[in-house]
């Protein structure tokens, strides 16, 4: 199962950000990349954005992953949240290169790559629920989010 957690987060590129300051839920829809060997799904947003302000309050972040738009038919539906908790990149070449990377995935996000008030966010997961279809559920807990790895 855990196989099947990497590859939807590989395989995909949109999701549903959560994050919540003073008791307020926020959602956003964001695209990601995601860094199978470290485990991490890169975001960028402005600094000037409410999931921003949010994230800065309250580290803890939830994110929604789908395959509803795999035409795998509507009996193979299969949901994953991730629980975890983001941070903000502040090496230089790191940043850069994930930016870089981001546009290589979302061309439509070259402007937003190249504002002065971008942020890059990094989520590190230390949860998972999978559901399959409406009913099974599997749900895996990572003490150390570091050992979820490439095989």
């Amino acid at each position: 199962m855990l196989n099947r957690i990497k590859a939807i987060l590989g395989e995909n590129s949109l999701c549903v950000l959560a994050t919540c300051s003073e008791n307020r839920p926020h959602c956003s829809l964001m695209a990601y990349i995601y860094d199978i060997q470290k485990n991490i799904l890169y975001m960028m947003t402005l600094k000037t954005t409410q999931k921003y302000r949010n994230i800065c309050h309250n580290p803890q972040v939830s994110v929604l992953v789908d395959t509803r738009s795999h035409p795998f038919g509507s009996d193979n539906i299969q949901a994953l949240t991730v629980s975890g908790y983001c941070s903000l990149l502040s090496d230089t070449q790191i940043r850069s290169d994930i930016l870089s990377q981001m546009v290589d995935r979302h061309p439509h996000l070259q402007d937003l790559s190249n504002h002065a008030d971008v942020e890059v966010l990094a989520i590190h997961s230390t949860a998972f629920l999978l559901m399959d279809g409406a009913l099974k559920s599997h749900h895996f807990l990572l003490f150390n989010p570091s050992s979820f790895v490439a095989n």
